[in-house]
């Protein structure tokens, strides 16, 4: 794995891809490289102008694949079943979801079924958004659903399910902590309920280390200049693509496995299998748990 690039992608025509928050940072970036390997691919994004601006770049930048922008707020649990409903209606088959979409570290908000905005935007419209599409990945014959977290899930220690809805004092570094870490539970017990079901979908983790991107315009400028001296390097958003590009694509990937850089302490490098690690990252019984929650709260009961 060492170096891997988009050069080492395989060729996706006759490939459907559909990427959340794909207008800007390493969404933006994972988007151009799969449709110049020839994708088919969806821009899923809040802002229709910024979608078609970027969709505009891509093909100027070499895309090869068919590529469409559609209008999703995963902040919103009816929006994100519109979205599907009318994916569902265009495509016969979804080959590749990646979940890439996300806030970090808003002012305190809530989403319109009152959750505080980073789990709810992060972890469960995702997991809404996976489970309304899944009969469509189960009609492909090597579908993959590719979460992206963050280093920052090590710093959760779990998830308080007694503040999901800012029940009490808001810390915006430690709810997108707690998001982080429910996106990858995510992905791992999606992972364990697909090899239970016998099914073909890969459901892998990634995370793009430290990457210089729009995510981070809601950090005051004084704290993100200390970040930058802490991190010392940040990555442009190609190279942070890479980890969820490679857990997307590449023929090695291992179905619940979390991708990162390879660089010290998983800052910046190149994609490798991730040696972030706490108990609550491979605690099943949370992961179970939040899969519980999730199902109640949306509805939504994925047909393995």
């Amino acid at each position: 794995m060492s170096m891997w690039t988009t050069k080492d992608m395989p060729d996706l025509r006759g490939r459907i891809a559909l990427v959340t928050g794909a207008n800007t940072g390493i969404g933006f970036e994972t988007a151009k490289a799969l449709s110049n390997a020839g994708a088919s691919v969806t821009l899923a994004v809040r802002d229709s102008a910024k979608g078609i601006v970027a969709k505009e770049q891509i093909l100027k930048d070499g895309g090869r694949g068919m590529l469409d922008v559609s209008v999703l707020d995963l902040a919103s649990l009816s929006q994100v079943e519109t979205f599907a409903n009318r994916f569902a209606a265009e495509h016969d088959q979804l080959d590749l979801l990646i979940n890439n979409a996300g806030v970090m570290v808003p002012p305190p908000a809530l989403t319109e079924e009152g959750l505080e905005l980073q789990f709810g935007v992060n972890f469960l419209g995702h997991f809404a958004l996976t489970g309304h599409l899944f009969p469509l990945l189960k009609r492909s014959s090597s579908a993959r659903v590719v979460t992206l977290s963050s280093g920052a899930a090590i710093r959760a220690s779990g998830i308080d399910f007694d503040n999901l809805r800012l029940e009490k004092p808001y810390d915006a570094w430690r709810e997108y902590a707690t998001s982080k870490l429910a996106g990858l539970l995510f992905s791992h017990e999606l992972h364990r309920k697909l090899m239970k079901n016998d099914s073909s979908i890969l459901s892998v983790a990634a995370h793009p280390g430290v990457t210089r991107t729009d995510l981070q315009r809601n950090i005051p400028e004084n704290e993100l200049q200390q970040l930058l001296t802490q991190f010392k390097a940040w990555m442009e958003p190609w190279q942070g693509a890479l980890p969820g590009l490679f857990a997307a694509t590449d023929a090695s990937v291992i179905g619940g496995a979390f991708y990162g850089p390879d660089g010290d302490l998983e800052y910046i490098g190149y994609p490798a299998l991730s040696k972030y690690h706490s108990p609550a990252m491979s605690d099943e019984r949370l992961a179970a748990k939040l899969w519980n929650y999730a199902e109640e709260f949306t509805g939504i009961q994925y047909p393995f």
